[in-house]
């Protein structure tokens, strides 16, 4: 089956600054992609590109199996988006923010009532149908926005940062009906930097950095390879590390701790206590941010 997005050697230019650097990818029906990474690594522009509003610098961008350039109309038509900063328009209910939008897309506007009627029910917003935008919480914006991507039923579901900003329990309820669309077959591609969010969602992802793809596939299998199964944290000293460095432990600094990645948190969670007669030691589960720390380094990015 034919791929919805293909990627090879994608290239993104703004004069001397490479934000996108000859990345290749594919997103295959029906599966839930990621794109990973810090501030300025490239996801966002990546995603105007496919959603054709940014050209292509170099290399091949097809979705659909069309080529960006010289088809935009017929992509668009076939998406959705959810971009990252809620643009509802203020002016409007929530009902006629759903309305204006479906004629963007030609909708009948019998038929645009019956979706936006199913849409409301599916982002649980029946009750807000009449309410200002102004009068919505964030979560339920975010709900909106959803439902607005949805309106002209597209093959591909395009979010990003889909819950910036919400609190735990507005951003499970969009978790659900994410996994609600993926269970119907919907092809979904997202950029996140909530780790939990990518574990949850995602059937494969990429991690970008600097505007290049540093790792690909399912994040289980990226934590690992990149992690262990566990981490244990120990006090950074230099007798810890000679004990470390003696096991042939993998091993990273984190301020005044150390970092263990290993398959077997029992044999050195009791070294360091036996051999090295350290007090304080604590395993954990290895998670998808220990591998994008790991990659990506610990320093803030503005």
């Amino acid at each position: 089956m034919p791929a919805v997005i293909e990627a090879e050697g994608l290239t993104k230019r703004f004069g001397d600054v490479t934000a996108v650097d000859h990345v290749t990818f594919r997103v295959e029906p029906g599966e839930v992609f990621g794109f990973l990474g810090p501030n300025g690594a490239g996801k966002t522009t990546t995603m105007r590109m496919i959603q054709c509003v940014s050209p292509t610098t170099e290399g091949i961008l097809r979705v659909f199996g069309l080529e960006v350039s010289g088809h935009e109309a017929g992509i668009k038509g076939q998406i959705g988006v959810v971009p990252q900063e809620n643009n509802l328009d203020p002016d409007f209910t929530v009902y006629e923010n759903l309305a204006v939008y479906s004629r963007y897309f030609d909708i009948p506007r019998e038929e645009a009532g019956a979706r936006i009627d199913e849409l409301l029910e599916f982002v649980e917003l029946k009750e807000k149908r009449d309410t200002p935008i102004e009068k919505l919480s964030g979560g339920m914006k975010r709900r909106l926005i959803l439902a607005r991507a949805l309106i002209n039923q597209p093959r591909l579901l395009i979010l990003d940062e889909p819950t910036v900003g919400l609190d735990p329990q507005a951003r499970h309820l969009i978790w659900e009906r994410l996994r609600v669309l993926r269970g119907k077959g919907n092809t979904i591609v997202l950029t996140t930097h909530y780790m939990e969010e990518a574990e949850r969602l995602c059937d494969r992802l990429v991690i970008m950095d600097r505007g290049r793809i540093l790792v690909e596939g399912r994040p289980q299998d990226l934590v690992q390879q990149h992690a262990g199964t566990h981490v244990v944290d120990a006090d950074d000293t230099a007798q810890v590390r000679q004990c470390l460095d003696r096991m042939g432990a993998r091993y990273e600094s984190m301020g005044d701790l150390l970092q263990v990645y290993t398959d077997r948190p029992r044999e050195v969670t009791r070294a360091l206590v036996e051999e090295c007669q350290l007090g304080h030691v604590a395993a954990r589960p290895a998670t998808l941010e220990d591998v994008f720390l790991r990659l990506t380094g610990r320093k803030l990015r503005e």
